[in-house]
C-alpha cells in the first residue's frame, strides 16, 4: 500500500462526509461484520462516455499493496494504480444542493462529461 503525496486530492467537504459515513457505519456494524474505514474511488470501463467513477466503502481487508491511501482532515480515501493515473490533477468533492447530495471528480483530464458526472472520457 502507497501513502506518498499523489496528485489526486480531497476536499473538506469529501472528507467530512466520508468521516460521517464511515462514523454511522461504525456505530452500526457488528463485531461480525468488516467495519468500513475507507472510501474507495475507482474509474471504470463503462458508462454513456468511456469511463466512469465508482465510490465504494472499503474495509481492511479490501485495501491492496496496489493502492495508494490518501489522508485528509481525518478521512481516507484509497485509489488503485490504475485509477490513479486517470484522476490525476482530479478532486474528489461533496456537493449538498437542492437536486440531492453526491460525491463528484472534478477532473481535469476529461474532456466531456455526462449530466450525472459519474462518466466521462479522455483525449
Amino acid at each position: 500500500m502507497n501513502s506518498s503525496s499523489p496528485s489526486f486530492s480531497i476536499s473538506e467537504a469529501a472528507a467530512t462526509r466520508i468521516v460521517s459515513i464511515i462514523g454511522r457505519k461504525k456505530a452500526e456494524s457488528q463485531a461480525n461484520h468488516s467495519v468500513p474505514i475507507a472510501l474507495r474511488v475507482a474509474v471504470e470501463a463503462g458508462g454513456c462516455n468511456g469511463f466512469q467513477y465508482r465510490f465504494m466503502l472499503v474495509s481492511q481487508d479490501d485495501i491492496t499493496d496496489d493502492d495508494t491511501s490518501i489522508y485528509r482532515y481525518g478521512a481516507r480515501v484509497v485509489v488503485d494504480s490504475v485509477s490513479l493515473t486517470l484522476l490525476t490533477d482530479a478532486e474528489l468533492d461533496f456537493t449538498d444542493k437542492l437536486m440531492g447530495a453526491h460525491f463528484a471528480v472534478r477532473n481535469p483530464n476529461a474532456v466531456s462529461s455526462c449530466g450525472c458526472g459519474t462518466s466521462f472520457s479522455i483525449s
